[in-house]
Parts: structure tokens; sequence; C-alpha cells
């Protein structure tokens, strides 16, 4: 199997993408080249994962699915599990029973599929809820074309619940059950929702619904998150202005928006982000910000995620594209592949296998494949990494914790939600928003993650564009960048006396506060204490910063191979060059093997 992923270079990333401005991926065409493809993508899954296969044959879950569904299980490596087989973690026929009940459900019987494992949770792709004309006009159709033989959806043992004939239960209750039940059984709580409509309406007919508006409110276990996102049209303009997406923005003013921003506070906590702007947001904002969002809800949550558009087929693999991989440059995900193998996968498995029509798209100049990769060079810094730099400091039981005795603001520490006896202090974020912190000493306790959080001083609760914030002020808690190479130069130099340290007190993991120049200790256990911190923070800051380096350099190895592939097949579009990153690769292509970049 490794043999085989080695072979994979340039030229076969060339010849796919060669292939895919000229053809649009159907399961039942049988084409040999796409069948290699799909063994060489099952190749560069099983360097890190156990996976199992759901077979789509000719297309008869879904024709624009591939004919093989990988359906990862459990991450793996030779050295944690030579040679050893684990046992699978779903029962596939039940799976793929699941997923051909379900194809009713969503526009173009486009269901529910896994695609990404993210420590133990899926995130998952799909189309959006199908509406009433096409569940009934689909069901119609394989009625016919089965010889009269119904395929509905009927209650079972799977866990559907309802009447125990199908003649007492409308259809779209069946389909919809269905299609919650197999978000259930891949543990899905978070569905991203990318529409700018509510409804998509065709020649005057309803053609597709969405989760957050369903009547019967079928779907309120979820927590349901709205992120309207320019559809492939916008992209024209992208290309218009030179493949410059700075300052492009979306006209919200158009009469088919009726879609608005809206997240749930739980989620929200999660950011720093004032989404009451977002309407306000060019591209590459607006494509910032809900990656981050995303970014933070698999991260911060025991279950999985959910991104669909309408079709599933344009911004849909947009960000199932740059969630890949930015997880990757962490690291976190395919972690064993390189840069050429993570290109191919993506285009080929995320993009063309799932039915994207570039050829189209190329012809209308609606270049939304070519933004998500010229775009990873704004997504390279550490705000979108999820192997937070806080997390590596504190390596004993009383760890420290840095507080500004002038402005009270902590830098690094855990600050909890208001809850029992706390402090209020005014403080700013990064952003420069006033607010208030709070937090108690039975909080300042050892832990082995530590975390900063920062209460904005205007709620963050979500409204639609009819409406306005409420003016309301609870607080929530959202993590902050916080000051690392300060922190961690100032406790590497031991031979700074603790009275240097100007203005910073020290907080001990048990909460107390103590003057620098006040000695709370013997002098033997102040030296342990320092020497142990300054020994950890210097590695942490050492890891953060070869962390980081490696993640950008990833990215823009990425970006800058895709751009280069890309141009030398299609042709009289002058796409940008590597601009900046140009310099970079050349002084690092002696390391990863490179020629010519």
């Amino acid at each position: 199997m490794g043999d085989k992923v080695d072979l994979i270079n340039e030229e076969d990333i060339r010849r796919t993408v060669e292939h895919f401005t000229k053809n649009v991926y159907r399961a039942k065409d049988g084409s040999s080249f796409c069948e290699a493809i799909e063994r060489k993508c099952q190749a560069l899954f099983a360097k890190d994962y156990q996976f199992t296969v759901i077979h789509n044959g000719n297309g008869e879950l879904c024709s624009h699915y591939p004919t093989k569904l990988i359906i990862q299980e459990y991450e793996v490596s030779s050295e944690d599990h030579p040679g050893a087989a684990v046992e699978p973690l779903y029962d596939i026929a039940k799976l793929r029973d699941f997923m051909y009940k379900t194809r009713l459900a969503r526009c173009r019987g486009r269901f529910v599929v896994p695609v990404i494992l993210f420590d133990g949770k899926h995130i998952c792709r799909s189309a959006t809820l199908a509406g009433g004309a096409e569940i009934y006009g689909r069901s119609g159709l394989h009625y016919i074309f089965s010889g009269g033989l119904s395929q509905a959806v009927e209650p079972n043992d799977t866990g559907i619940v309802g009447s125990a004939s199908n003649n007492d239960w409308p259809l779209m209750d069946r389909v919809r059950a269905a299609d919650i039940n197999l978000l259930q059984m891949l543990s899905v709580t978070h569905i991203c929702d990318l529409m700018l409509e509510n409804k998509k309406v065709k020649f005057g007919v309803y053609v597709s619904s969405s989760e957050k508006i369903d009547k019967e409110r079928r779907y309120d276990d979820f927590c349901l998150i709205s992120t309207p996102y320019p559809g492939c049209e916008f992209f024209k303009d992208y290309r218009d202005n030179g493949f410059n997406a700075e300052g492009i923005k979306f006209d919200w003013s158009q009469q088919f928006v009726d879609a608005s921003l809206s997240i749930p506070d739980s989620v929200v906590a999660g950011t720093t982000i004032d989404w009451h702007m977002y309407r306000a947001w060019d591209l590459i904002k607006i494509t910032q910000n809900y990656l981050k969002l995303q970014l933070s809800i698999i991260t911060k949550n025991d279950a999985g995620l959910l991104v669909h558009c309408i079709s599933g087929w344009d911004r849909t693999p947009l960000f199932i594209s740059l969630l890949r991989l930015s997880l990757w440059a962490d690291g976190r995900v395919n972690a064993s592949l390189t840069a050429i193998e993570i290109l191919y996968l993506t285009i080929s498995y995320d993009w063309l296998l799932f039915g994207h029509n570039l050829s189209d798209r190329l012809d209308k100049g609606e270049d939304i494949f070519f933004f998500c990769f010229n775009f990873l060079r704004h997504i390279t810094s550490s705000e979108f990494s999820v192997v937070r730099p806080n997390r590596t400091i504190n390596s004993s039981c009383e760890s420290m914790v840095l507080l500004d005795k002038n402005s009270g603001s902590v830098l690094d520490g855990s600050i909890p939600s208001s809850h029992s006896s706390s402090k209020n202090t005014s403080h700013k974020n990064l952003d420069g928003f006033e607010g208030t912190s709070q937090f108690s000493e039975n909080q300042l306790k050892c832990n082995s993650v530590i975390e900063t959080e920062f209460y904005p001083g205007k709620s963050n609760a979500l409204y639609s564009s009819s409406e306005g914030p409420s003016g309301t002020s609870n607080p929530v808690s959202s993590p902050i960048e916080v000051p690392l190479k300060e922190i961690l130069e100032l406790a590497k130099n031991e031979a700074t006396p603790p009275s240097a340290c100007g203005s910073w007190q020290m907080v001990s993991g048990l909460g107390t506060i103590h003057d620098a120049t006040t000695p709370q200790s013997s002098p033997i256990s102040q030296r342990s204490e320092k020497s142990s911190l300054s020994s950890a923070s210097t590695d942490a800051w050492s890891d953060l910063q070869e962390g980081q380096t490696t993640r950008k350099q990833k990215l823009e190895e990425v970006s800058h191979l895709f751009r280069r592939i890309y141009s030398s097949v299609v042709k009289g579009r002058d796409y940008p060059e590597a601009g900046g990153i140009t310099t970079v690769f050349d002084s690092i292509s002696s390391k990863i093997g490179f020629k010519n970049l």
C-alpha cells in the first residue's frame, strides 16, 4: 500500500486536474481513470486510518458520489498496530441501509457522508434538505423505474420511530426521520448551513428546504448554525478582479437572499468575532471567520459537524477542503501525507469524486475551485490552528499566571464563567473591545490546560437582518491570543531579579497574588520554581515557534504547488503567481526535495 502512495507525484495531480477540467464525475460512468483515482485515495487514507468502504456501484446510492465511500473509523499507525486488525466501528450493512433510505431526504440524493475524522469526531458533508416537490417526485420515479416496488423508508429496529405501516406515515416524515437517525448514528450534533436562502426557488417552485425552517421542528435537537455564504456565481467577481479577493463584497440586498446569520450563544462563546458585522466583510474576511467558527465547533465539542450548502458541490467542498488542509497543517488529520499527497487527496476526493462541475465553472468564470487553494495563504497564522499555544505552558501542578497589576488583565491563566465568588476587572482584548474578566481563587488551581477567556462588554447573541442587537450586555466568554513571546522571554531570563518584572505580579497555581518584591517562599524554592517555569516555557515557546513555522510552510507549499500545476493545465488565464512566498520555497526546497519551486 505504501509503495503505491509513494508513486503519487506532480504528474498525477496534473493529469487529475486536466481530467477534471473536461469531465464531470458520475459514478455510473465507470471511468477507468476515476477508478484509479479512487484506489489511490484509499491508499492515502490507509496511511493514517482504519476505514471501511460503502459501495455505491453504479450510483445506486447517489450518482454524484464516489463508487466507494470511505468511512474512517480509527486513527492507526504501524507502530501502534503492527499488522493487527481493529474491530470495525460500524455495522456497514446497517449504515449503508441508512444511507439508502435517506437519499430522498436531501437535494439530488446527496445524503450525509463523513469525510474527515478529527479526534474521533466526524466532519460530514451533504446537500441541504429536499423540498416536498423533489421528495415526492423522486419517490415516484424510483417507484416507476423499480418496476412498481416501493423504495420508501419503512420503520424498523434501526431506531426510526413512527407508525408500523408505510401507508399511514407521510413520506416527508419518514425520510426526514431517516436523515435524523443517520446523523445520530454518526454522532453529528452541529449543522453548519451555508445557504443564502431559507428555501431555494426555481421557476417559482420551492426545490429545497433547510433544517433551520423545518415546520415540524424535527431538527431542534441539533445545534443549527446559519452562516450564509456567497454562491459560486459570486466568484466571477473574484475572477474579474484579477483573482484578488480583497475588497470584494457580496451584495446582501439581492431579493433572493433571505437567510440571516444565526449562531447560538453557546457557539458564539468560542469566538472573539463581532458577528453582527458579517455583511460588511469582504470575501477574505467572511471565509476566514466562517472557517474559524467551524474549527472552533469541531475542537470544542465532543461530537461531529455537518457542513452543507444547497447541492453540496461548490461551497461545501470549499470549506471541507479548507478544514482538511488546515487540520493537516496542524498534524491533526491525514498526518502522514506529504504536501503532494494531501493536495492530490483533497482535489480528487473532496472535489472531483463528489461531483464538482469544474468545466462548467471555468466556462462561466466562477473560479471557486481556484479560490480555495489560492486562499491558503490567508490561513497560515496561529489564529487558525487547533494546536493552541497556551496549552503547552504548565508542566507542573503549581502553574504560574501573569497578572498586570495596573490593568488587572490576566495574560495567561484560567478565567471561569461568572459563578461563585468572583472579581470584576476591566480590560481590553486584542481587538480593543472593553469588557470585564471574572475569576475566582478556586479556579486558579492546578490545571493540565491553561485557558484564557475574554468577556465582551456587549452580548454576541445574533439576530436576523431585520432585527438588531437587543442592547443587552450579558458577557460571553471567548478565547483570546496571549502575548506568549513576551511572557516566555521574561521567564527565560533567569538572571533577571523578580523586581525587574516591574508592574507584573506572579499569581501562583494556588491563586495567591504576591508582589514581586515581597518574598513568599524560601530562596531555594523560588529558584526551583523559577527554573521549572523557565525550562517548561522555553520548551513550549520553541515547540510553538516550530509548529507555527511548519504550519505556514506546509500550507504555502500546497498553495504554491497547486497554482503552478493549475496554471499549466488551464491556459489563457492570468492566474496569480506564488507572490511573496516564492522566496520561502526557494529557501526550503532543498529540505523538502522539490526542484525549481
